[in-house]
């Protein structure tokens, strides 16, 4: 067993020790911390308009939230420091969390950035940290146990407003990307029991599934007999997605329409045929036009010249 040997300067009183030879660690109670954190929240609750006052100007001279106005600014520290105290004063965090997703909710759509909002938290543990430090400083003893009780609980307050705002921009960013995923994919309508799926740009595993599951979808809304998909603007496409179209195709036959692919690329057949598509199972028409021509002659419908129907009428 490793022996321990502690060496005290002449002078020094004598250090407590454990059983084993250490030096005794004096640990906070709960009560104790408790009873801090009281005396922490009367103090913040006291001294609430000059600490709100100073948060808010510190926040604007490091720049930020700068898509914000003055009085917003001021409004929402207003918010987050009463809700800060709270959750201080009752050591729950959910009326926290809730805040700090109302709050990313209505910032993010004008420009607000992550470290933005982490940048404010910890300017306000500054400030408060601040007020503290000039409170207490004739008695460092006291200081440290309140600063002790503190940092814990506002380091879990500054990650509970992080990831809340982290959390809401990765949603606003997933509803975005689908947003801008359905304009890029549009399943049209040209007429009764016709639609047209015109395809442009990049074709990646997770768009192609989505383009799959939209035109599925408007076959059964619009109870489609025939489909045109025109992928005149894909330049091309891997292998893993042309099985995903010539799975559309076959989903699309179960559903009972029938489905043109047009505009076809010849980089875009030889990796039809490279995947091994039996291309006389494909209806394929050269182009958009001849697409539509094929699908209305399917339909049952009949182009009359506009001169020829005048005469007949």
């Amino acid at each position: 067993m490793l022996a321990y040997h502690t060496h005290r300067i002449k002078g020094e009183p004598p250090m407590s020790k454990t059983r084993d030879n250490l030096p005794e660690v004096t640990v906070q109670s709960t009560a104790e911390t408790s009873a801090l954190l009281r005396e922490l929240v009367a103090h913040l609750r006291q001294n609430r308009t000059q600490l709100r006052q100073e948060w808010a100007r510190r926040i604007t001279e490091a720049k930020l939230l700068t898509a914000m106005s003055q009085e917003e600014i001021f409004a929402e520290a207003t918010s987050v420091y009463d809700n800060y105290v709270e959750a201080l004063e009752t050591g729950t965090f959910e009326a926290l969390q809730a805040y700090a997703r109302n709050l990313s909710e209505r910032i993010i759509p004008r420009g607000v950035e992550t470290h933005e909002v982490v940048g404010i938290v910890l300017l306000l543990r500054d400030v408060l940290a601040r007020s503290l430090f000039a409170k207490y400083q004739h008695d460092f003893g006291l200081l440290n146990r309140i600063l002790d009780a503190y940092e814990p609980a506002a380091n879990r307050i500054a990650n509970t407003v992080a990831v809340g705002f982290v959390q809401e921009r990765e949603r606003t960013i997933r509803q975005q990307q689908e947003a801008i995923r359905e304009l890029s994919t549009p399943v049209l309508q040209v007429r009764e029991r016709l639609l047209i799926l015109p395809i442009i740009g990049v074709i990646d595993p997770q768009r192609a599934r989505q383009l799959t599951e939209q035109l599925l979808r408007g076959i059964r809304t619009n109870r489609a007999k025939v489909v045109v998909i025109d992928i005149t603007g894909v330049a091309a496409m891997d292998s893993n997605v042309a099985n995903v179209l010539v799975q559309t195709v076959e989903a699309s036959r179960l559903l009972g329409a029938t489905v043109i692919v047009t505009g076809l690329s010849p980089e875009i057949a030889q990796t039809l045929v490279t995947i091994g598509v039996d291309l006389a199972k494909m209806n394929t028409v050269g182009d958009l036009q001849g697409g539509i021509e094929e699908a209305e002659r399917l339909l049952g419908y009949k182009v009359v010249p506009f001169g020829e129907s005048i005469q007949q009428a």
